[in-house]
């Protein structure tokens, strides 16, 4: 399919599928490295001997060198070390790979889990800390807490942030092509409360009419944000096994509709967190992204120099919810106990309450959701835009969690894998559609 966007286009995909079936095939049978499990080092040796805790999160936290040095400051005998994994699925794999090789301990004492791979933890409660506290549990929306409790009631992790979305958008590109470019007026012409998938779309073909750039930026990031809207996409909630992907009309609509908007030229065909889409920040290679408030800090570093993103209060379908992640606690830790304490204190309003300001991420905590400095804060890379407020509105329209079971994430990477092979060219939909439909058939098959 030619294009008219350039070479922004074609895209050079390495292939995930094995990796994925791989993935699926070990995480079952992970086990508790039982030798590894114990009391605290620090317990024996008293409480102000000296330690290390190690952190371990991916993209942007908001944990700056200056927060945790408030921390070691209330507590002279840690010291906190942070290890930074450049992608949410690069840390998915470390932690996976030290389960899978009984090298649990190798693991970070406190460790970021993503909301997507949550499922696939809470299979194996054993190998967390139970992180239940009357003192910190009612910090949270209810939605937040659900998701990271077993249903035997133990909580296996902290929560960070949330992901309620809005729609950022480049306000120099829509002046281009003779579209309104302020956000309030945006937000109107994208359909205002009543917003919906197919004026969205509708839009983009306008402003594609009008410019040689592409409406979004790929495939994948608008299939995530799509499918957070479905009750529960791939598997059924009562039996937690997967549902069969060639009858599964929702999952086959939000396809379809991607697609469609492929094959009219809308897509940029860039994959999220590949070396291109960092680039198409700078070569003006979309004009709008979904945009949940931890994407915020990523645009603003990808492009540095780049005048015009802004930010518009909607979101196509209503509300919805991109991401978030938890602090966990691994069991196979040396000092759980002061890693309890640390998780706790990093998930604190007022520290995420300092991470939104520092990356956008926004809390998941009622009182930093309330804070002045939240509701107050202006976000001059986005055009002096009210994020606070507007992030906080958007995650009023937010009913609760979509259910995402065990299977979730390699079901969603085989769809993932479709839509990109359409996106970069290499297949067209029906046979990329049919192609995950056999691999995740394999799947219920091997269940």
């Amino acid at each position: 399919m030619p294009s008219k966007h350039g070479p922004v286009r074609s895209r050079t995909v390495a292939p995930r599928r094995a990796a994925v079936a791989a993935l699926v095939a070990v995480v079952l049978p992970l086990t508790a490295c039982g030798s590894l499990l114990g009391q605290s080092p620090a317990d024996a040796e008293g409480e102000d001997a000296a330690i290390t805790l190690t952190v371990s999160t991916f993209n942007n936290f908001g944990y700056t060198d200056e927060l945790l040095a408030a921390y070691t400051k209330d507590h002279p005998n840690v010291t906190v070390e942070h290890i930074v994994a450049p992608t949410s699925d690069e840390a998915r794999l470390q932690m996976l790979k030290a389960y899978t090789t009984g090298d649990g301990a190798e693991l970070a004492d406190v460790v970021a889990a993503e909301v997507d791979w949550m499922p696939e933890l809470m299979q194996h409660p054993d190998l967390f800390e139970d992180l239940t506290d009357a003192e910190v549990t009612k910090r949270w929306v209810d939605w937040k807490v659900a998701q990271a409790t077993t249903p035997e009631g133990k909580l296996l992790g902290y929560g960070t942030d949330i992901g309620p979305e809005a729609i950022c958008y480049r306000a120099d590109l829509f002046e281009a092509a003779g579209l309104p470019s302020e956000r309030g007026e945006v937000a109107a012409l994208l359909g205002g409360k009543d917003a919906t998938w197919e004026r969205y779309f509708d839009v983009g073909r306008q402003f594609s009419e009008q410019s040689d750039v592409a409406w979004f930026d790929g495939a994948t990031g608008m299939f995530q944000g799509m499918i957070n809207q479905l009750p529960a996409a791939f598997e059924d909630p009562a039996t937690q096994k997967p549902t069969d992907l060639a009858t599964n009309s929702e999952v086959r609509s939000v396809y379809d509709q991607i697609t469609t908007a492929i094959g009219d030229d809308l897509s940029a065909g860039l994959v999220q967190w590949t070396p291109e889409w960092t680039a198409g920040f700078q070569q003006d290679a979309f004009a709008t992204m979904l945009c949940p408030g931890w994407m915020m800090g990523s645009i603003e570093i990808n492009s540095e120099g780049v005048q015009g993103w802004d930010v518009a209060n909607v979101f196509p379908g209503g509300g919805g919810n991109w991401g978030g992640s938890f602090l966990t606690v691994p069991s196979a830790g040396a000092y759980t106990e002061e890693a309890k304490e640390l998780a706790a204190w990093l998930t604190a309003p007022e520290q995420q309450t300092q991470a939104f300001t520092e990356a956008g991420v926004f809390p998941s905590q009622l009182k930093a959701q309330d804070s002045e400095a939240v509701q107050g804060y202006i976000h001059p890379f986005f055009n002096d835009a009210p994020v606070g407020k507007i992030f906080t509105e958007r995650s009023l329209s937010i009913d609760g969690a979509p259910y995402k079971g065990p299977y979730y994430f390699a079901i969603r990477d085989e769809v993932n894998n479709a839509l990109t092979a359409v996106d970069t060219g290499s297949s067209g939909p029906e046979i990329a559609w049919n192609q995950a439909v056999q691999t995740v058939g394999d799947l219920r098959v091997k269940e």
